[in-house]
């Protein structure tokens, strides 16, 4: 289609307006909004042949998420995580880091013109058919770390014309309200889940939040705890304590974190988790044994990280799980202008002294006897005891399959950190910006 004969129409784009307006009330995620503005300004007759959106998340674990749309594949969505040994290369010969480092809000160049072309991505571009480029910088406003940037490409055989440039601006504006409206929201549900954990999270988004408010649940629970950790803090120093605190978490608290089972809270070198179930036998026995399959991975992925320690020169990390079943209850408790989501009662005091005695034993785990009844199994009992607040003595039991090295299978997933994109590049410059000058910050990312 030759633009010459392109009739922007301001009827079918003031719809596509209204319904960034309508979805962004309504409170759609960010990529149902992103993939439905591509279709409808696609839909509207603009032919766009690729969009590419990025935006700041201000997630504690994502810096940005990306989105590239095309017309002929449709939409492919990326997180990036910020990885301090990333090579911005592609970045300093993109035309974002253009656009920042001369403090422009938006670049145009035509591709389809023969010699060399200016930025790398553009012959890329051009082997798709794209004719025209447009790329753009967008903050959120105000003093916010967050914000939208991109590009539009037309393989439209005369470019952008006018008409299409005026359209696609006045859109912009109105994608990235609806846009930023989605990523306060997103921000929210990340901030709450990463702290609070997927559960906590959900029950204060729909309202828990009052001191009091709070639940009783059913559940097998998981107390692990790392030894010795006051000697490695003295011995390894606080930045090489804290790698070896999440170093820890990642290998034996991971598993626990999935299969149903979900960390209610980090306690400072230790971690509850649960496994919801029933009060009848049959969830509590599913309950018990994903919870003991959950131990045997999380011990292969504490033996496999002990394996790299020593490699290193480093001492084991030591560690002791209790394993019990029953009542745990957990809400707001604190106090009126200060609340934490906490998980309290007598299951969740017994589970932690069961974790206690695997000092007292020399062993890694320990359950009661009614974890190891509803779980089944070999188990051998260790002896009884007097744990304080219980009336009774418990029967105290080994799981027989912890005496031995459980298998790895793929138990132990290495985090690993994706390479800084272009699109994630410009939101780290641009947060950056804002409290520092440009030029020693453009001299940073060139060294």
């Amino acid at each position: 289609m030759s633009t010459t004969e392109f009739d922007v129409s301001s009827i079918l784009l003031d719809k596509v307006a209204d319904w960034l307006t309508q979805t962004s009330l309504a409170g759609e995620n960010l990529e149902t909004i992103v993939r439905g503005f591509c279709e409808r300004i696609a839909a509207a007759g603009l032919p766009i042949a690729r969009v590419n959106l990025s935006f700041s998340m201000l997630h504690p674990l994502y810096d940005a998420l990306g989105f590239t749309w095309k017309r002929a594949s449709g939409m492919s969505v990326e997180g990036y995580r910020h990885d301090p040994a990333g090579k911005p290369e592609r970045f300093l010969l993109s035309p974002y880091f253009y656009l920042l480092s001369n403090n422009l809000e938006h670049l145009r160049r035509r591709i389809d013109v023969d010699g060399q072309l200016e930025f790398p991505v553009l012959d890329e571009l051009k082997q798709e058919g794209v004719t025209d480029y447009l790329a753009f910088l967008q903050p959120f406003g105000g003093q916010s770390t967050q914000g939208m940037m991109g590009s539009w490409s037309t393989d439209s055989k005369e470019g952008f014309s006018d008409a299409m440039i005026a359209a696609l601006l006045r859109l912009q504006n109105h994608l990235a309200v609806a846009a930023k409206m989605a990523v306060l929201g997103k921000l929210a549900d990340n901030m709450l889940t990463t702290y609070l954990g997927g559960n906590a999270g959900k029950r204060v988004l729909n309202g828990q939040i009052r001191r009091g408010d709070g639940d009783t649940i059913r559940a097998a629970l998981v107390m692990g705890d790392m030894r010795e950790s006051t000697v490695l803090a003295e011995k390894e120093g606080r930045q090489a304590y804290i790698d070896t605190l999440n170093h820890f978490f990642d290998a034996i608290a991971a598993p626990f974190n999935r299969g149903g089972g979900e960390i209610l809270s980090f306690m400072g070198d230790g971690f509850l988790a649960v496994y919801p179930c029933g009060r009848h036998k049959d969830p509590s026995k599913i309950a018990c044994q994903t919870a003991l399959n959950a131990v045997f991975k999380a011990q292969a992925r504490v033996a496999e990280l002990n394996k790299e320690r020593r490699k290193d020169g480093l001492g084991d990390i030591r560690y002791g799980i209790g394993l019990h079943v029953g009542n745990v209850m957990f809400g707001n408790v604190g106090l009126k202008d200060r609340l934490t989501f906490s998980a309290f009662g007598s299951a969740v005091n017994e589970v932690q002294r069961l974790q206690g005695l695997t000092k007292k034993y020399s062993r890694e785990v320990i359950a009661s006897q009614a974890f190891a009844t509803y779980c089944g199994g070999d188990w051998v009992t260790l002896g009884e005891e007097k744990l304080r607040g219980v009336g009774q003595k418990v029967t105290v039991l080994l799981p027989k399959s912890s005496e031995q090295t459980a298998q790895l299978d793929d138990a132990y997933d290495q985090v690993t950190y994706d390479g800084l994109s272009d699109a994630e590049q410009v939101m780290l410059l641009h947060r950056d910006a804002k409290t520092q000058e440009r030029r020693p910050m453009i001299d940073k990312f060139m060294q």
